[in-house]
């Protein structure tokens, strides 16, 4: 198997501190119903903080939501 071949079939999470939960790899995203989650990239970015419009993917959110807890500090 090359390596390519080995990155195509390999699932990697990465979770980004103050930020998302990267998914790279040929993961299956179900939801809460038990039904498949379309994917449209190779790599997504699921959402922690809650606050997306487009969930379960991440919209930034999270950097304005940082900043708001920051001043009110």
């Amino acid at each position: 198997m090359s390596d390519t071949e080995r990155d195509m079939s390999t699932v990697t999470v990465t979770v980004c501190p103050d930020g998302p939960i990267l998914v790279r790899g040929p993961a299956t995203l179900i939801d809460g119903a038990g039904n498949p989650i379309e994917r449209k990239r190779a790599t997504v970015a699921l959402c922690r903080c809650g606050g997306t419009s487009i969930s379960p993917f991440c919209d930034g959110t999270h950097k304005k939501r940082k900043s708001i807890h920051r001043d009110q500090r």
